[in-house]
C-alpha cells in the first residue's frame, strides 16, 4: 500500500456509534476523502421501496444498482445518485427499518462492494460502514471499530432525526436499532464483527472530537512511518 497516495482509514461499527460523524472530521483534518457507504444501501434500499421491489427480486435490485452512478459531494455531505440528490430522502424512518433486510442480498452487496473499493483505489480516503475493515478494505492502513451502549446510540440517532425534522420517540429508535444489530451481525453475507487487528474504540462516553484525535494521533503516526 505504500506506493498509493496517502492511507486507507476503515471504520466499522453499528449504527449510532458515532462513524459518520467522527469519520467526516476525521477526513476533514487530514484532507482526504470521506465516503459513507451506509448511505450508499440506503439509497438501493429507497429506490427498491420507490419501485415496489420486494426482497425476493434480487435480479430487479441487481439491475436498479448496476445503472447506478454514486457522487458523493461536499465532502460526504451530500450524495447523487444518477444527479438525483438523495441525501435526506435515504434517512426516512422507512428506509431505516428496511435496509438491514435489503442489505443481506449477496449479489446486491458484491456489486456495492465493488463500487465501494473504486472509490479508495487511489488511498487518503476514510470509508465507514458494516463490513469495510472485513470484506471492502480487509488490508487497510488503519481499521477502527467504534461501538458504544444501546441507550446512547438511540439517543443520538433520535436527535440526528429530528436535526432532520423527523419527530420519532426514542423507544421506537432503540427497537429499531437493535432490529439492526440483530440483522447485520448474523447475515450470511459480509456480517457485521470486529477483525483480530481493528483498534476498538467504545465512544460512549467520548465526546466527538476526543474520537476524531484518538483516529487522528493513530493515522498520523502511520502516514509518518509510509512517509518517511
Amino acid at each position: 500500500m505504500s506506493s498509493r497516495k496517502g492511507i486507507i482509514i476503515a471504520i466499522d461499527g453499528p449504527a449510532g456509534s458515532g462513524k459518520s460523524t467522527t469519520a467526516k472530521l476525521l477526513a476533514d483534518k487530514l484532507d482526504y476523502i470521506y465516503i459513507d457507504t451506509g448511505a450508499m444501501y440506503r439509497t438501493m434500499t429507497y429506490f427498491a421501496l420507490q419501485k415496489n421491489i420486494q426482497l425476493e427480486q434480487s435480479a430487479e435490485l441487481v439491475r436498479i444498482v448496476e445503472g447506478m452512478d454514486f457522487q458523493f459531494i461536499k465532502n460526504g455531505e451530500e450524495l447523487l445518485v444518477n444527479g438525483e440528490n438523495v441525501s435526506s430522502a435515504i434517512r426516512s424512518p422507512e428506509v431505516s427499518k428496511k435496509v438491514s433486510d435489503y442489505s443481506k442480498i449477496v449479489e446486491v452487496r458484491k456489486l456495492l462492494v465493488q463500487k465501494q473499493r473504486e472509490f479508495g483505489r487511489n488511498g487518503m480516503i476514510v470509508m465507514e460502514g458494516r463490513d469495510i475493515t472485513t470484506t471492502v478494505f480487509p488490508d487497510a492502513d488503519l481499521k477502527i471499530f467504534l461501538t458504544a451502549e444501546i441507550d446512547v446510540r438511540a439517543y443520538r440517532r433520535m436527535i440526528e432525526l429530528k436535526e432532520k425534522g423527523v419527530e420519532i420517540e426514542i423507544d421506537d429508535v432503540k427497537l429499531n436499532l437493535e432490529s439492526r444489530d440483530r440483522i447485520d451481525s448474523s447475515r450470511e453475507a459480509s456480517p457485521l464483527m470486529i477483525t483480530n487487528d481493528s483498534i476498538i474504540i467504545d465512544t460512549t462516553r467520548m465526546s466527538i472530537d476526543e474520537q476524531v484525535n484518538a483516529i487522528y494521533d493513530k493515522a498520523k503516526s502511520i502516514i509518518e512511518k509510509i512517509e518517511n
